[in-house]
């Protein structure tokens, strides 16, 4: 809200995404764009469906149940580990912890794949570019 001229307390600590994590403006550590972020989820969504019709066998007829399960472990496996996904490290991106929650790394993740999973918690986003699924397991995309 703005009173003569001047941006109350809440437009004036948010400046630029990230800004109320401590995170840079730009470059490394700073939050991605949505383009970033979708490129990095299809590249990981492709690399899903091949291993599950490529190797897994997976008819593609029959859905893409199985390609989301492979998607689901992939992904939790690869953020538990190294902080990035495939598509995320190609695109120039990481999962951090704000540790604005206590929920262990390994839960976090699984918590934040599984509402990913879900599609609506990531579609619905606060000013920081946070989906709901980020809010939820306190974590945070960053710029690598």
């Amino acid at each position: 809200m703005e009173r003569n001229g001047e941006a109350g307390p809440e437009e004036a600590a948010f400046r630029y995404r990230g800004n109320r994590l401590g995170m840079p403006e730009e470059g490394p550590g700073s939050v991605p764009g949505v383009g970033r972020r979708l490129v990095a989820l299809t590249l990981d969504w492709v690399l899903s469906l091949a291993i599950a019709y490529g190797l897994l066998g997976a008819d593609p007829r029959e859905g893409s149940s199985t390609a989301l399960l492979v998607f689901a472990v992939m992904t939790a496996l690869l953020l538990v580990l190294f902080g990035t996904t495939l598509g995320k490290r190609i695109a120039g991106i990481g999962i951090a912890s704000t540790g604005e929650r206590g929920i262990p790394w390994p839960l976090a993740v699984v918590l934040r794949t599984v509402l990913l999973c879900l599609v609506i918690p990531a579609v619905v986003h606060d000013r920081d570019q946070r989906g709901l699924h980020d809010r939820a397991a306190g974590t945070v995309s960053k710029r690598l």
